[in-house]
This record gives C-alpha cells, sequence and structure tokens, in this order.
C-alpha cells in the first residue's frame, strides 16, 4: 500500500503558488508615471444591458444645429413682390380694357345722354339744338353738278354752339343716325358740302360762344325712317342722344 502523504493546512506550501505571479516577477501593469487605461476623466462609464455587448463610453449629446431664417424671410419677400407685381398688372390689365370698353361704346352711342328735338343739349364743348329732318332726297348741289343718293337723302337740320372756353372743330364724322332697329347710318360728308352750299360751316374752328349752323346727310336706302341721331362733341366723348321722330 503506498502511503500518501497527508495535507496540512498549517505547513508552507512548496513548491510554485498555484495561482497568481511567479514570485520574484513584479505584477503586470502600465509604466510608472502613466494613468491606467479605462473610461477617461469627466465620462461616465456606461454598463451594457444585460445580454448585449458593450459599445464603449458615450459621446454627450450635442444640441441641435438652429436653421437659417433668412431664406425663408428672402422668399417671402420675392413670393410678396411677385402677387404685387401680378396685382398691378391685373388692375393695369382690367382699367385699360374698361377704357377701351367705355371709349368703344361712346362711339356706338351706347352712353349717349337722352336729348330731345328742339332743346339744347350739351357734349363736352358743344351744345347742340336738332331743329328738323327732311328725307327722300335724291340729290343735294347745283342742278346737273351735285352729289346724287345711292338710295335718298335724309338732312338733319341742326345748330352747334360753343359753350366752352377753347376753339373747337366740329367733325360731321363723328355724327350717327340710327334706325328703329338700331341700325347704324354715318354722314355723307361729299353731299353734305353741297346740302351746307359752304364747306367751311362744318370744317372750321368755333370760338367760343359762336354757334353754326347746318344739315347733317345721311345717305339711306329709300323708305328708311330714321328714328333718332347721337351728337358727338368727338367721336370718343358719351354724346347726347335726339329722337327724330
Amino acid at each position: 500500500m503506498t502511503h500518501q502523504p497527508q495535507y496540512d493546512p498549517n505547513q508552507p506550501a512548496s513548491g510554485p503558488p498555484p495561482y497568481g505571479h511567479p514570485q520574484g516577477q513584479q505584477q503586470l501593469g502600465p509604466p510608472q508615471g502613466q494613468q491606467q487605461f479605462g473610461t477617461p476623466q469627466g465620462q461616465q462609464q456606461y454598463d451594457a444591458p444585460p445580454g448585449q455587448p458593450y459599445a464603449g463610453p458615450q459621446q454627450p449629446l450635442q444640441a441641435p444645429k438652429k436653421r437659417k431664417k433668412w431664406p425663408f424671410i428672402v422668399g417671402g419677400i420675392v413670393l410678396v413682390m411677385i402677387l404685387g407685381c401680378v396685382g398691378v398688372f391685373t388692375l393695369f390689365v382690367g382699367g385699360a380694357k374698361k377704357v377701351a370698353d367705355d371709349l368703344d361704346n361712346n362711339v356706338q352711342g351706347k352712353n349717349a345722354v337722352a336729348g330731345k328735338m328742339n332743346a339744347p343739349a350739351t357734349d363736352g364743348k358743344f351744345r347742340f339744338t336738332v331743329t328738323g329732318m327732311k328725307c327722300g332726297v335724291d340729290s343735294v348741289g347745283p342742278k346737273g353738278f351735285g352729289e346724287k343718293a345711292q338710295g335718298e337723302f335724309c338732312l338733319v337740320s341742326v345748330s352747334i354752339k360753343n359753350v366752352g372756353t377753347s376753339a373747337e372743330i366740329f367733325n360731321d364724322a363723328s355724327q350717327k343716325a340710327y334706325d328703329k332697329a338700331n341700325t347704324e347710318y354715318s354722314v355723307d360728308s361729299g353731299a353734305a358740302i353741297y346740302a351746307n352750299g359752304d364747306a367751311s360751316t362744318f370744317l372750321e374752328d368755333i370760338n367760343p360762344g359762336n354757334t353754326v349752323k347746318g344739315k347733317l346727310v345721311f345717305d339711306v336706302p329709300q323708305g328708311t325712317k330714321l328714328a333718332s341721331v347721337v351728337l358727338h362733341e368727338s367721336m370718343y366723348t358719351a354724346g347726347v342722344k335726339i329722337p327724330l321722330s
């Protein structure tokens, strides 16, 4: 039977220690004068949650950067300028269209003020008085040297007084006549020269306070009955509408 030695806990063990460093050797670690590696000073060490690997020290959260406001301000200013230009353009176009429509209505006599036969009616600088009408005239001027109507002439007698403060020319081309169907007829200026016997009646300046008299000549189809005449200082004024019957 082999005799095995008994272990006495009070007796020093012989041989190398079971764990640790060999006797006479220094424990490994950082060199003297250098800090031991680990969590940097000033930072908190975080332990990974159970079951997850440690991700290392977390960096401190940074405040979100503020977004620059000037692009939005500039964009708003540009938008306001664009809308303003559109508004001005719209107003300009709308205003110009209204002016054009008013002028067109003036030419067509749609804006004319109602008047009466043998009663003065004023448009601009001129005060008109229509005193009569004669239709069924075949020709005007000297026999054999006048002008013959295509249909028949209607002669409207009118007086024109300048009630303004400056001279003005009366242009018979701006005057229109209408039948009951609102068909428009223009003055025959060539025939008017013969009918009035003096071309200067409607072609020269009428000074303030002066009055001229003459006949407006309309060449209309035979049997036409004119219902009204619209008289203007110029073709762009509203005019006065005088009934002829």
